[in-house]
């Protein structure tokens, strides 16, 4: 019922004058170019060259934008909101180009805080410093009186010191969890490293965050992404705590983007859900759930049918089994909830889509989704289009890996891996985003990643296994459009367009039209949901 009341909504507007008026732009609607839109009550009413007069009343404001570009506001597909606000709060580690450095940066952090305190961070990436994981030894030098966790870059793996090692219990009998890995030495004692699952040997005894703690962080992370242009997340993964947050941020005016919450697995949250259906709102809506197929790349957890060129006889981890994706898929189904499943490794992609076209046969309707599709075996690109589900991927994982990426699947899979060009060229929806923390939020470097599939300095020339870029009308509509349609929510915003949302950004360059190479330092200058502004550089 949600679309049609939210058309009706939008004829009762356009009866009226507008309230704001937006005048002499170079407009990116996504079904064209406009230069004038006309707004009220938060939803376009008119939009063309100039011809929106008639829609404009004496009260309404009039912003004269002097030929700036404007786009539909960007929807990022898959973040983890309470991640970048407990990143904002502690460190982010990911230029760190030593382990000496990172533990340079924990000894200042001990220094300040008492004795027996949890010292936390985010981002290490071993492949700063030569590809080896690294030890404890390090951190408890560092910090021998406090117990350290930091999680690697892609979330999958925490380096932890001896103190942690000790509050956890793990010791040389400590057997590795099932879809898990505690890294040992050749003598068989814990370095430090624990991948996938074995994270919540240590990660359990972290005192829980306070609701009060985990509201500060999810709206500075709010605050972060309207400031970057970002006016939709999909929440991948939230619990109980993280839905009072988004309430109580709602209820005191304090959201100033969308959220698409996916409930983060199977637990008393999903029950609770598949007993009283989904929660739709334009602000905030939960009708989804997030499982976890296998682990990630960079750290050798992404599962394949064989070994990593670059670690022989290790072909990752599993975390679920095929018969619990079909299972939660069913539930799913009969409840209409939508399922979105983490996938990297070909093998884990496989079984996911399986497990789909199983339940799902080949109902597109139902828009199922993978998270990431990293690498996928070249025959099962036909399977995403078989049964109409999405890929959502971040085309920035493509020039952040890049780096070694090679080396960990070799000459052979390489084709099947950030293949977004692919996807799109096999019929596939593909919605973009950045999985942030996992990568840095700006959405505008991920439209940068997707049609030049370089770094921010323009490496490699001529970009990263080039057949993979997007155009830029493709790049837009995958920030745009291709979101909205993820969350079943494209009848309403993800365009331009008479009786959608006013969701659009105010441009300091035209990402459309400028060279590729300035395309990095294109800054939002405004951000507007609902035809208010959240965010302003002025």
């Amino acid at each position: 019922m949600f679309p049609i009341l939210a058309v009706l909504a939008a004829l009762v507007a356009a009866a009226q004058p507008a309230d704001l008026a937006i005048v002499n732009a170079t407009i990116y609607t996504g079904k064209g170019k406009a230069r004038a839109m006309a707004i009220r009550n938060g939803r376009i009413i008119a939009i063309g060259d100039s011809a929106i007069g008639d829609s404009v009343g004496p009260a309404a404001r009039t912003i004269d934008m002097k030929g700036a570009p404007i786009i539909t506001g960007l929807i990022d597909s898959h973040v983890h909101m309470e991640g970048l606000g407990l990143q904002i709060e502690t460190f982010d580690l990911r230029n760190v180009k030593t382990v000496a450095d990172v533990a340079a940066i924990v000894r200042k952090r001990a220094a300040s805080l008492p004795a027996g305190a949890w010292i936390r961070g985010r981002s290490w990436d071993q492949t700063n410093w030569g590809g080896e994981f690294p030890t404890h030894d390090a951190l408890t030098a560092a910090a021998p009186a406090h117990p350290v966790y930091l999680t690697r870059v892609d979330g999958h793996a925490g380096w932890v010191n001896q103190k942690a090692l000790e509050l956890a219990g793990i010791d040389d009998k400590t057997p590795d969890p099932m879809g898990g890995k505690i890294v040992r030495d050749k003598a068989g004692h814990a370095t430090g490293v624990l991948i996938d699952r074995a994270q919540g040997l240590v990660g359990s005894k972290i005192p829980n965050a306070t609701d009060d703690e985990v509201i500060s962080r999810i709206r500075a992370a709010a605050i972060e992404c309207a400031r970057l242009g970002i006016t939709s997340v999909h929440d991948a993964g939230i619990d109980e705590q993280d839905l009072r947050a988004y309430r109580k941020l709602l209820a005191a005016g304090q959201l100033p983007v969308r959220v698409y919450a996916m409930i983060g697995g199977e637990g008393r949250m999903w029950s609770s859900f598949l007993a009283k259906g989904p929660e739709v709102h334009e602000m905030l809506t939960v009708r989804s759930i997030k499982l976890m197929a296998d682990g990630a790349m960079g750290s050798r957890g992404a599962a394949f049918w064989q070994p990593y060129s670059d670690d022989p006889g290790n072909t990752g981890l599993m975390i679920l089994k095929s018969e619990t994706v079909e299972r939660v898929a069913r539930q799913a189904l009969d409840k209409g909830f939508q399922v979105n499943t983490h996938a990297i490794g070909d093998r884990a992609n496989k079984m996911v889509l399986e497990a789909y076209v199983k339940v799902l046969g080949e109902d597109s309707k139902k828009r199922f989704r993978v998270e990431h599709a990293q690498a996928v075996a070249l025959p099962d690109f036909a399977l995403f289009k078989k049964a109409g589900v999405i890929a959502s991927m971040q085309s920035t994982h493509a020039t952040s890996d890049m780096r070694w990426a090679l080396a960990r699947l070799g000459p052979d899979r390489i084709s099947g891996a950030y293949a977004q060009k692919r996807m799109l060229n096999a019929g596939v929806v593909v919605a973009n985003g950045s999985d942030f923390p996992v990568e840095e939020p700006n959405p505008l470097h991920g439209f940068y990643a997707a049609v030049a599939r370089q770094d921010l300095q323009g490496n490699p020339k001529g970009g990263w296994r080039p057949e993979e870029r997007f155009t830029r009308e493709e790049a837009l509509r995958s920030w745009t459009w291709a979101g909205a349609y993820a969350a079943f929510e494209e009848d309403w915003k993800g365009t331009l367009e008479v009786g959608k949302v006013a969701d659009f950004l105010v441009l300091s360059g035209d990402i459309m039209t400028l060279p590729v190479d300035e395309l990095p330092r294109v800054k939002v200058r405004a951000t507007y949901v609902a035809g208010k502004p959240v965010y302003s550089d002025q």
